[in-house]
């Protein structure tokens, strides 16, 4: 029975050379930050706030609506400021989106409860004659 001659290829040793099969070349020396492509990103703070409260904008209190167009706004701005530094763009984009469709829902709920209010008031003061 002959010995094992060492590990499988692909497992440990020496990088492989290009076209053959195991896990290629390790990251590069001399990377910024240690890291082959560039710092980590990392979410940006607000961003699930944006996103939970322009959801709640549109389902339940359309008063938050206008929040989180504000802050999706603002966090918006802070990443394109610094791009390449946030990595959850579309959860703010998203929760601005929602705050704008929640703010166009509060606009609508506004008028016609205006509208009603008018309506409602010339009523009574033309049947009170």
């Amino acid at each position: 029975m002959a010995a094992p001659q060492g590990p499988p290829p692909g497992y440990g040793g020496p990088p492989a050379p290009h076209g053959a099969p195991g896990y290629g070349p390790g990251p590069a020396y001399g990377a910024p930050y240690g890291y082959p492509y560039g710092p980590p990103t990392v979410e940006h703070p607000q961003g699930t706030i944006v996103l939970v409260l322009g959801i709640l904008g549109i389902v339940m209190c359309q008063v938050l609506g206008p929040v989180a167009w504000v802050m999706g706004n603002r966090a918006l701005q802070e990443i394109d400021a610094s791009p390449g530094s946030w990595s959850n763009r579309g959860n703010v984009q998203a929760g601005r989106i929602c705050g704008i469709v929640a703010t166009v829902i509060l606009g609508l709920w506004v008028a016609f409860f205006g509208l009603y209010a008018v309506v409602a008031i010339g009523v009574l003061a033309g049947s009170s004659t």
